[in-house]
């Protein structure tokens, strides 16, 4: 049987992701994006973000 040489994918290690709250309206808003990459963001409204100490 011949080994699989195909070669494995590997994630970067680089710190490109970033948080923050959006205030700049009328709801505040927890955005969360990898600015590597266009348009790879996500948010929610801050109220219903968990609190760091719940992020473990």
């Amino acid at each position: 049987m011949t080994p699989d040489t195909a070669g494995l994918a590997t994630a970067s290690t680089a710190d490109d992701v970033m948080a923050s709250v959006d205030d700049d309206g009328a709801v505040r808003r927890f955005v969360v994006a990898d600015i590597s990459r266009d348009d790879a963001w996500v948010s929610l409204p801050l109220c219903e973000a968990a609190p760091l100490a719940e992020w473990r």
